[in-house]
C-alpha cells in the first residue's frame, strides 16, 4: 500500500521516501489515472462487442434458437444485436429478460477484458421499437405539462427506457425531467422549467 500522508515535523528528510521513487511513482498514478478516463478505442469497443456476440451465441445454441448476430460499435458503446424468427421469449415482457441478458452479456465481457462495458442487447429490434413508443409518450407527457402547467409522473420504467425519455424531454424547451424511486420502481417526472 502507497503511504501517501504528509511527513511530520519529526519526520527527518532522510525517513522520507526517495525523490526518484516518488517521481516515477507519481508518473505512474498520473498515467493510471489518464488510462480511467480516455474513453476506449474503437477497437476496444468492437471486441468488447465480438466477446458478448460469442456469448450470446452460446446461449442461443443452448437454447436451440435461431438468429443472425451483428457486433458493432454505433455512440461510442458496443452492441450486439440479435435477429430473427420467434425471439420473443428472449425479450420477455416489457424487455425483463432482455435486460437480464445485457447484464450477463456484460458479465461476460468483464471476465475476458477485466473492464467493465456500456454494451447494449438489442433483440428483434425490441429497443429501437421500444425507442419509438417512449418518444411518443414523452411527448405526450410534454403536451400535458404545457397544457396544465403540472408535472406529469410516468409509469416506472428501466434505466433504458429513462433515458430515451429524457433525451426526448430535454430536446423540448419549457419542460424539464428527472427521475425519483428506487429499482424497480423508479419513474421519470416531467414538470414545467424553472
Amino acid at each position: 500500500m502507497t503511504d501517501t500522508s504528509i511527513p511530520s515535523a519529526e519526520q527527518s528528510l532522510d525517513e522520507e521516501t526517495a525523490p526518484a521513487a516518488v517521481a516515477e511513482e507519481t508518473e505512474e498514478t498520473e498515467a493510471g489515472a489518464a488510462r480511467e478516463k480516455k474513453a476506449p478505442a474503437e477497437s476496444d469497443l468492437f471486441r468488447q462487442s465480438e466477446i458478448a456476440a460469442d456469448y450470446v451465441e452460446g446461449l442461443l445454441d443452448i437454447l436451440d434458437y435461431d438468429g443472425d448476430i451483428d457486433e458493432l460499435v454505433s455512440g461510442g458503446r458496443p452492441v450486439v444485436e440479435v435477429v430473427g424468427a420467434s425471439l420473443q421469449n428472449l425479450v420477455g415482457q416489457r424487455g425483463a429478460t432482455l435486460e437480464a441478458l445485457q447484464e450477463l452479456a456484460r458479465l461476460a465481457v468483464f471476465r475476458q477484458t477485466g473492464t467493465p462495458s456500456r454494451l447494449l442487447l438489442d433483440v428483434g429490434g425490441y429497443r429501437a421499437n421500444r425507442r419509438k413508443e417512449l418518444a411518443a409518450v414523452a411527448k405526450n407527457a410534454v403536451e400535458k405539462v404545457k397544457e396544465y402547467g403540472e408535472p406529469v409522473r410516468l409509469e416506472p420504467m428501466s434505466a433504458f427506457e429513462r433515458k430515451c425519455v429524457h433525451d426526448v424531454v430535454n430536446a423540448m424547451s419549457g419542460v424539464e425531467s428527472e427521475s425519483e424511486g428506487v429499482e424497480p420502481n423508479r419513474r421519470i417526472i416531467v414538470r414545467p422549467a424553472d
